[in-house]
């Protein structure tokens, strides 16, 4: 093993998080920035998400030319990019055991920032028995195979989900020349917009099932069917060759596990404060490693976001005390996951169960109001009512006491 190596910030993600903090912290002056990523090429998801919906509304763009151009503002800043390269586990409280192309390798950081993204849960996550086929994806492996690779997934496909991500996935299908026989949701309705939902089902002739679970994979060798499962027990074999499982996205959170940084219970990433800091000093994570799965826009912002807090404690050594944040009644989770008094930020993203008016928010600690706001839909969420993601702004974290209890968030 080569000798211990130090650089100023190590990130651990080549996705819009990393690579935005890393340019806003080589323009920064922050000394050597380094970005690590396992996979051959740096972009994250964007570089296989052929269709556009990146950029600015002025400046649109698809995913790989987003992708490229996040690399670009990287590199030019000053920041180094290394690919191949995958993040092992912690050899000390800022320093990483690396493998690549040149062999294992310890890298000793002034900063560390987990930008490792979220992945969608396999086939064999979601618990589906059967056989075991070949013609079985994921939503990021279909996209790998068809627009980085060129490669045909088969003629006769079944999109598990009915999420934006979902609808992707079926125009992916449709590219690489095969036909989606149907989607199949559990879910009462398409969770998308009901332009897209309207657009699938009358234009590509895609058919919706609701309602159902596929519940069995049939084939041996190849996939030759999918057994669904409707809600009132009846079952129904769809014939096809491939199926892609979509949504239902995890953090990628090994490093985060290993070096026994807090979790958040709500989200499963870990638990950070306003400034995304986490339970470890000198240790941030940003991006969808905390909230899978948003936008590749908000990814970036939260990543430059960070670098401010990064050059703070590269400068001054000094980390907050927080205390947890907490969703309670129908709101699943809330990010970031502790407050420090004074935290300035974008604002919190919840996401619940709420009724279709919108309730008034109340943040208190020890029973003290600190808050009360109406909060507002992100407009990507407008169309899940079962569990919409809103914002909450930050304007009130200067009231909370460091020493007193978690601070809970709840529909009154």
């Amino acid at each position: 093993m080569n000798g211990v190596r130090r650089v100023e910030v190590l990130v651990v993600g080549a996705g819009p998080a990393g690579l935005a903090a890393a340019a806003r912290l080589a323009a920064s002056g922050a000394g050597r920035v380094e970005v690590l990523d396992r996979d051959q090429r740096a972009g994250g998801a964007p570089r296989s998400c052929a269709h556009g919906g990146f950029g600015t509304w002025l400046h649109p763009l698809t995913g790989p030319a987003y992708a490229r151009l996040l690399i670009r503002a990287a590199v030019r800043a000053g920041a180094v990019v290394r690919t191949g390269v995958a993040a092992l586990d912690w050899a000390g409280p800022l320093t990483l055991t690396t493998a690549g192309p040149g062999g294992p390798e310890t890298v000793e950081a002034g900063a560390v920032v987990l930008a490792t993204g979220a992945r969608e849960r396999p086939r064999a996550a979601r618990l589906v028995p059967g056989t075991r086929p070949a013609g079985v994806y994921t939503t990021g492996e279909l996209q790998q195979a068809v627009h980085l690779y060129g490669q045909r997934v088969g003629t006769r496909a079944v999109v598990v989900g009915a999420e934006d991500v979902s609808y992707a996935a079926a125009d992916t299908v449709r590219a690489s020349g095969a036909d989606v026989v149907a989607m199949v949701t559990e879910l009462p309705r398409a969770a998308t917009s009901p332009a897209r939902a309207l657009d699938a089902r009358l234009r590509h002739r895609i058919p919706l099932l609701t309602g159902g679970t596929v519940a069995e994979l049939l084939g041996h060798g190849r996939l030759s069917g999918v057994r669904v499962r409707h809600r009132d027990g009846r079952t129904a074999v769809l014939p096809c060759d491939t199926v892609v499982f979509t949504g239902d996205f995890v953090p990628d959170h090994e490093l985060a596990r290993t070096g026994t940084l807090l979790p958040d219970p709500g989200t499963g990433g870990p638990a950070v404060d306003g400034g995304l800091r986490t339970s470890r000093p000198g240790v941030f994570a940003v991006g969808s490693v905390l909230h899978p799965a948003e936008s590749a826009a908000t990814a970036a912002r939260e990543g430059a976001h960070a670098a401010g807090a990064v050059r703070a404690w590269l400068a001054d050594g000094r980390w907050p005390d927080s205390v947890p944040l907490v969703a309670e009644g129908p709101l699943r989770w809330i990010a970031p996951h502790r407050v420090a008094p004074g935290d300035r930020h974008g604002g919190y993203v919840l996401r619940g169960a709420l009724p279709p008016t919108r309730p008034v928010l109340l943040v208190t600690q020890d029973g003290r109001l600190l808050h009360r706001a109406r909060p507002a839909l992100l407009p990507n969420a407008r169309h899940r009512a079962w569990a919409p993601d809103l914002t909450l702004s930050a304007h009130w974290t200067h009231r909370v006491d460091p020493g007193g209890g978690p601070v809970r968030v709840t529909a009154g």
